[in-house]
């Protein structure tokens, strides 16, 4: 199997090696400490803050035409944030490491995660200022929300392909 091209986004900037770590959710199903990265397919969802709650979702293999249509519309992707976090948004330097393929692993394939448990030297380090811009021009519809809760509910019972990323940063339910 050929991998794809790894990724880490971060907003510290000059880091010239990744070290192991415990993994930053118990959700993830991954034990141990390790290095994260993610597929070059799965990068828009992380084009934000790291604290910043998001709801991103696109089509899946499962995917019904009804949830098709109600949630995409004519869109392929869709990453959708409060409004309470777009200031942060467009202040937000990211730094986007690429990473080397060598000793990494499939960890989540669904969602485009990839671990070693080695040390990494990035192989470069690129700035990206505009999130927004960078968001669509990696083929996301943006959508900026005035309650998260609705659509983050709405979509994890759908058909959809999504992730749910930060919600524990998300303003309370009202």
């Amino acid at each position: 199997m050929t991998k794809p091209r790894l990724f880490h986004v971060s907003e510290e900037a000059g880091i010239a090696r990744f070290d192991p770590r415990p993994p930053p959710s118990m959700d993830s199903g991954v034990t141990g400490d390790c290095v994260w990265a993610v597929d070059e397919d799965h990068l828009v969802n992380f084009l934000l803050p790291r604290d910043c709650p998001r709801i991103t979702y696109g089509r899946g293999s499962q995917t019904t035409e009804a949830d098709a249509e109600r949630f995409l519309g004519g869109a392929r992707r869709v990453v959708a944030f409060e409004a309470a976090w777009l200031e942060r948004v467009e202040a937000c330097a990211l730094r986007v490491y690429e990473m080397p393929v060598e000793t990494f692993d499939l960890a989540l394939g669904d969602a485009g995660y990839w671990i070693s448990r080695q040390a990494v030297t990035p192989l470069a380090e690129q700035v990206w200022t505009d999130l927004i811009r960078a968001l669509v021009e990696a083929g996301a519809e943006v959508r900026v929300l005035q309650d998260f809760w609705p659509l983050s509910d709405a979509v994890a019972a759908s058909s959809l392909e999504f992730s749910i990323i930060r919600k524990r940063n998300a303003m309370p339910r009202r």
